[in-house]
């Protein structure tokens, strides 16, 4: 354990939270695990949370996430009041690519994703125009296995994966092409939180989105963002986007043949390029996912648990699970908006 992390640690206990035995509160740090903090289970969660905020998010900070272990998280109640203790303000989700259960303003479950197939790494809302910084997670009900909210740093990936394609991703950006549809992924009126096609229109050109409504209805956008960016805090340079998760070749093949048949390869619910427009080959989705995954740590949930995440420096997936599994989830510290590369032009279509 690093001196900081023990000051931090330090900082965290209180005499009610010491014994004759030591402490109550101790962090694991091992191999393939993210970093665990053991606290006594506390009557007020929220309280013990508001207490000690600013040296959890500093032990975030450093390591890139934090998994605390303990608190004994029993309902979205309880929850909710950790998560607005821990943070000044929760976000409201926007462009989402698949539905969530709102309980309260910023809390919501977990992405509807099937069990089965797992949500490959990926920055939460790294394709917005202002994406969180922090990702809030609790568990009320562990998956029987699996299911895991597996962690990569995003710092170390970007150094794991070839110059010369990191070159271009920085020179050029990603693009991302979503097609909106009722059958496939959040329809456009969840994921922009209104039925209001005028409002839409006002959303996408505020956050430099292209835009076209289709014959049908449906709605078909384009917006182009950073690869790369520097964390906010420690300037380190960090592989930030979502290229890997949400291209046409991540999908399961009978999915991505069933979803090209019946809507045409330009009309997948979401599919990602190179920001220059050439299309991102299967070849360079695998290297990234391989990449991830050599450098994946991960913990299973248990009851309880509330996970913390920067956002930034760390990327994150959703592994395969027996149901039932609940994980509420929460976004905040919005990161100040960034020039896209290159700006899109033509959204007022």
């Amino acid at each position: 354990m690093s001196l900081r992390t023990r000051t931090l640690v330090s900082a965290i206990l209180t005499p009610a939270s010491t014994s004759a035995s030591g402490p109550s509160l101790s962090v694991d740090l091992h191999p393939g695990k993210p970093p665990i903090l053991h606290a006594h289970a506390a009557e007020d969660a929220a309280s013990w949370a508001a207490e000690h905020r600013h040296a959890l998010r500093s032990l975030v900070t450093e390591h890139g996430a934090l998994l605390i272990r303990g608190l004994g998280l029993r309902d979205t109640g309880q929850v909710g009041a950790v998560f607005h203790h821990l943070t000044p303000g929760l976000m409201s989700e926007r462009e989402s690519f698949a539905p969530r259960d709102t309980y309260t303003p910023g809390v919501y479950s977990s992405t509807a994703w099937p069990a089965a197939q797992p949500m490959c790494m990926h920055h939460e809302l790294s394709y917005t125009h202002t994406p969180p910084g922090l990702l809030l997670l609790a568990c009320l009900t562990p998956p029987a296995t699996g299911g895991a909210t597996a962690l990569a740093d995003a710092a170390t990936v970007l150094d794991a994966l070839p110059p010369q394609l990191v070159q271009r991703f920085e020179e050029e950006g990603w693009l991302l092409t979503r097609t909106y549809n009722d059958e496939i992924g959040a329809s456009w009126a969840e994921a922009f939180g209104t039925d209001d096609k005028a409002a839409v229109e006002d959303y996408c050109r505020a956050n430099r989105i292209d835009f076209s409504w289709q014959p049908d209805g449906t709605l078909r956008t384009r917006q182009s963002r950073h690869a790369v960016m520097r964390h906010p805090v420690t300037g380190r340079r960090c592989w930030f986007n979502q290229v890997a998760f949400l291209n046409e070749w991540t999908m399961a093949p009978e999915v991505r043949e069933y979803l090209i048949d019946v809507y045409g390869p330009d009309g997948l619910p979401f599919n990602t390029r190179f920001g220059g427009g050439d299309p991102i080959g299967e070849d360079v989705v695998e290297l990234i996912n391989t990449v991830y995954e050599t450098h994946t740590v991960r913990e299973p949930w248990q009851a309880g648990d509330l996970m913390l995440v920067d956002n930034v420096r760390t990327a994150h997936s959703r592994e395969p699970y027996e149901p039932p599994r609940d994980v509420l989830v929460a976004m905040a510290e919005p990161l100040h908006p960034t020039p896209c590369t290159p700006a899109l032009e033509g959204s007022a279509r």
